[in-house]
């Protein structure tokens, strides 16, 4: 059976092919009674826009690239969820590229793949440089998300890293917790999330007249469970104990807390732990774990809206003309206190 065009749609409502556009796209001069007429000729017929053939006639694909550097993570899971979910909101199409944290495959990304069947990129970059940013000139519409290069190299979105690690920090100073070990923490360029998140965890110390050790600062390799549990180990065969960790995110505190587990240390007795991202996982561990939540919904909102700016305004610009300067843009967070620092009955 062959699927109905809006010429069946304009015959079964009694009206003209312009009218039937005009109720499909919510225009205004439309009566309610032809408004209810066509919109039933449309449930009957089973008519669905087309949507590659309405993107086309405005020179564009209806397709967006979200670039992500591991699909397996959970906290990249939920993002990539919420921007498909965004994003078919707005009548687009996703497709999904995983970098692995490879600079050629993040460069890639940003040129569009040499094609053009992405209209943009939301990226998540990991190996980028600021120098890349800076020489791809006015090409492809990207925006970033996570990992801050540098201010003014390229639209971003992201939470104030910085203030959610000296809030955490802060939390676990009022609890008494002295000796606080930053799990996943770097204190050297480049500047990115780890380093962000560092400096807030400095600024918490200095506020509160603690002195900063930076041997209480455990870089790792990857932020993921194995690594954010030998971490640990190394910090309590290598140092006076902690009484508290601030993991950089959620996987790593995961790792902690079954080390310590390992070790005989109780959560939040003996050292208290803090996540980043609030993933699933973590509210359902035992004990249930504290952390950062970064408003997931907003971050792919507001990614979505921003890059589909930028899509419009390079359609409107002529060929060489230069477009608007890029912008940061700061998503909300909360500190979700659970069991991991509170203790049970009282999370």
């Amino acid at each position: 059976m062959a699927r109905p065009r809006i010429k069946d749609v304009a015959q079964r409502a009694g009206v003209s092919e312009k009218t039937v556009s005009n109720v499909i796209n919510d225009y205004e001069h439309v009566s309610e009674r032809t408004r209810i007429a066509v919109r039933k000729a449309i449930e009957e017929l089973g008519y669905r826009v087309n949507l590659a053939g309405r993107h086309l006639r405005r020179g564009r694909t209806g397709i967006i690239a979200l670039v992500l550097p591991e699909l397996d993570f959970p906290y990249f899971a939920d993002l990539a969820n919420g921007i498909i979910s965004e994003a078919e909101r707005n009548g687009l199409t996703v497709l999904l590229h995983q970098t692995r944290a490879d600079r050629q495959h993040e460069l890639s990304a940003l040129r569009g793949f040499d094609s053009d069947f992405a209209d943009g990129v939301i990226l998540s970059p990991l190996a980028l440089t600021t120098d890349d940013l800076r020489g791809r000139g006015r090409t492809l519409p990207a925006v970033l998300l996570g990992e801050a290069i540098e201010p003014g190299c390229a639209d971003h979105v992201a939470i104030d890293n910085v203030r959610a690690a000296q809030e955490a920090t802060e939390h676990l100073i009022a609890l008494g917790r002295r000796r606080i070990v930053v799990i996943g923490g770097r204190d050297r360029p480049p500047p990115g999330t780890a380093e962000a998140r560092t400096l807030g965890y400095r600024r918490a110390l200095h506020a509160a007249g603690l002195p900063y050790d930076p041997t209480a600062v455990m870089p790792v390799r990857q932020f993921r469970i194995p690594h954010g549990a030998a971490a640990v180990v190394r910090a309590l065969d290598t140092g006076p104990r902690p009484d508290a960790l601030l993991c950089l995110n959620d996987q790593m505190a995961l790792g902690a807390i079954r080390a310590l587990h390992e070790r005989g240390l109780r959560v939040p007795e003996d050292i208290a732990v803090v996540g980043f991202d609030d993933v699933e996982g973590g509210r359902f561990s035992v004990p249930t774990l504290t952390t950062v939540a970064p408003d997931k919904k907003a971050v792919a909102r507001v990614a979505v809206e921003l890059l589909l700016l930028r899509i419009a305004e390079a359609a409107d610009r002529t060929r060489d003309a230069p477009g608007p300067p890029p912008e940061e843009r700061v998503v909300p967070y909360t500190l979700a206190v659970r069991e991991s620092t509170a203790g049970r009955g009282r999370a």
